[in-house]
């Protein structure tokens, strides 16, 4: 992968779904990236990704979508991505270098890449190639696919992990923690597991304060 997507943004189709957000289809040189857009009046937006299955919502009861609701009233926008290629690494990273091409259209510059699990990888690949991308979060991350985080810096990274993960050990997140340069921020929350139900109001604060203070 280099730094300029090898996709080509061919044509953007989107569709109101209600006063609040729109239907966002991102027509590439191989194939249709689906998106949910919650736009706001910033220069400023998040991008979420989700696990190697793909979707939309997030883990912890969907929290992606709550934040993106939320994130509007401070006026940092929200594209909620899913993939064309679910589980491969290099192909989901390009397709949310494509939606950091779609934002940059609309005006965007600064940028935060949020993901789970798989996701996680793919928003540190996808961060480490885009000078807009300004913070990286990974969420219960994996490490395949992680390694090129070293050269995220000095660009700020969050990783958030369950303590009981069963999917991917908490180990994980500490290995990318690793490798990080700075700045960079581990938090673990103990008695959760992968899909970190059990913080859930912990997580969500967390997000939105960590969103909000690197992207405004």
């Amino acid at each position: 992968m280099t730094g300029e997507p090898t996709l080509r943004l061919i044509e953007v189709k989107t569709k109101p779904l209600d006063d609040t957000t729109t239907d966002v289809v991102l027509s590439t040189s191989r194939g249709d990236i689906r998106c949910i857009l919650h736009p706001a009046s910033g220069e400023a937006a998040v991008i979420w990704v989700c696990g190697a299955l793909g979707g939309l919502d997030g883990p912890s009861f969907g929290i992606f979508k709550e934040l993106s609701e939320e994130l509007v009233t401070e006026g940092i926008t929200s594209l909620r991505l899913d993939y064309r290629v679910p589980g491969y690494v290099p192909e989901c990273a390009l397709d949310v270098l494509i939606g950091i091409h779609f934002l940059s259209q609309e005006g965007i510059q600064n940028i935060g890449l949020v993901g789970h699990s798989f996701g996680g990888a793919v928003v540190i690949q996808a961060g480490v190639l885009s000078p807009q991308v300004k913070t990286v979060v990974g969420l219960s991350s994996q490490t395949y696919g992680a390694h090129p985080v070293d050269r995220l810096s000095p660009k700020p990274l969050l990783l958030v992990h369950g303590e009981r993960d069963q999917n991917l050990s908490v180990e994980c997140s500490r290995q990318i923690y690793q490798w990080a340069g700075e700045p960079k921020e581990l938090v673990i929350y103990e008695d959760n597991g992968h899909f970190l139900r059990e913080c859930h109001n912990e997580l969500h604060d967390l997000l939105k304060d960590w969103l909000v203070s690197k992207l405004k």
